[in-house]
């Protein structure tokens, strides 16, 4: 291919240095038929475009390439075959060619493919109190002195852009419950719609377009708040974009550099504290002359109330008691009261406790371990020491 470069020396050799096009030709190693283009190039440059492109060995199997590739796009992405494999395909069936021309022209047919399925969106619009969005994400941090993987809640008010995030050991059941409830106190009131994606805490089964089937403890929290909760389309994380975005902004300037913290408790303090900072230091997008924080003040009287009685938000389990008045659960045991032997129990996980009983009868209360194999004692359940004194743990 010619380069401008080259056509301006072309043109400079022959107009203003007289030279004839058979020199030009031999001195810069071009076709006669390259310089007599150049010259008439006025504006600089030239092409060639073919009209019809020869594909002597290809040819005949185009249709049948462009129809592997059609059923390849249609597959789950993990199940598709690389270009590879359809060249592969293709030699089978008869084709001589090299890869190379199968590679240009699957890339050609891909980006014919991608023009003809862009998608459009609207910009989503919120009214104040309308809609939350809530998201995971997944950061790592140095608490007391051991690098750990920690699960952050996000919650962010669609209008406002007002957000809340909280770290927690798990993304359990039990951690949305919590997270819910301390993201509204936070808001100081609840919107009348919750979004979120399919996860597996929230969403039983999903069926065509928005049809789901929510987790019935799930379904017992919304109603509590009277929050009507709606799911997105799988892979569709644009109908949250706001939170997907909270993420990316979160991760950016609350968690890199890398947080060092002695606790959870310390680290949750230090987020509330930047989520205060964050909306007071930033410009609503839709609102430039006002802040995040402006917004959401005029926000929190459109939001609903919060319920007089908090949700009880706990995940519950069965389990059986060992003869040493022990309860396996999450890894751990705990310990129970004596009266406990011999039935099974129901534990109640919460975010940060366990509460284990038998029908009505509170056998056992103890703070949550989220390590593993340990084991957690109360003295009084084996009649030791006394009702108020302090419980001991073996790991």
């Amino acid at each position: 291919m010619t380069t401008v470069e080259t056509i301006g020396r072309i043109r400079r050799a022959y107009f203003v240095q007289r030279q004839s096009v058979r020199e030009i030709a031999r001195r810069l190693h071009v076709s006669r038929k390259t310089v007599r283009k150049a010259i008439e190039a006025e504006d600089g440059k030239f092409g060639y475009d073919r009209t019809v492109q020869p594909k002597p060995k290809l040819g005949a199997h185009v249709a049948e390439l462009e129809r592997l590739l059609a059923e390849n796009e249609r597959k789950p992405r993990r199940e598709r075959l690389t270009l590879i494999r359809l060249f592969e395909a293709l030699r089978a069936q008869g084709y001589e060619g090299g890869y190379d021309t199968v590679r240009r022209h699957a890339r050609r047919w891909q980006r014919e493919e991608v023009g003809r399925t862009a998608t459009a969106f609207v910009p989503l619009s919120f009214e104040p109190g309308e809609a939350y969005q809530f998201d995971w994400s997944h950061e790592v941090v140095v608490l007391a002195g051991v690098t750990t993987t920690v699960k952050v809640a996000h919650m962010r008010l669609c209008h406002s852009r007002m957000f809340f995030v909280r770290a927690y050991p798990r993304e359990t059941q039990e951690m949305v419950f919590d997270a819910h409830a301390r993201a509204f106190a936070f808001f100081g009131g609840v919107c009348t719609r919750g979004i979120y994606d399919n996860m597996t805490t929230a969403v039983d089964a999903v069926f065509l377009g928005k049809e789901r089937k929510f987790n019935r403890r799930f379904l017992q929290m919304c109603n509590h708040y009277l929050v009507e909760p709606t799911a997105c389309t799988p892979a569709a994380g644009w109908e949250k974009g706001q939170v997907e975005n909270q993420v990316g902004v979160v991760r950016e300037r609350f968690f890199t550099p890398r947080l060092r913290f002695a606790s959870y408790e310390e680290l949750n303090a230090w987020l509330l504290d930047r989520c205060l900072e964050h909306a007071s230091a930033h410009r609503h997008p839709e609102c430039r002359d006002r802040t995040i924080a402006d917004v959401f003040e005029d926000e929190k009287p459109a939001l609903m109330r919060m319920p007089t009685a908090p949700f009880d938000g706990f995940h519950s389990v069965t389990a059986s008691v060992s003869k040493t008045l022990l309860v396996r659960f999450d890894y751990n045991k705990y310990s129970v009261a004596a009266r406990a032997l011999g039935r099974p129990v129901e534990v109640h996980a919460y975010a940060g406790r366990i509460v284990i009983r038998q029908g009505d009868d509170i056998v056992a209360e103890h703070d949550r371990r989220f390590g593993r194999e340990q084991t957690v004692y109360d003295p009084w359940h084996y009649g030791v020491g006394t009702q108020n004194g302090p419980r001991y743990t073996l790991s």
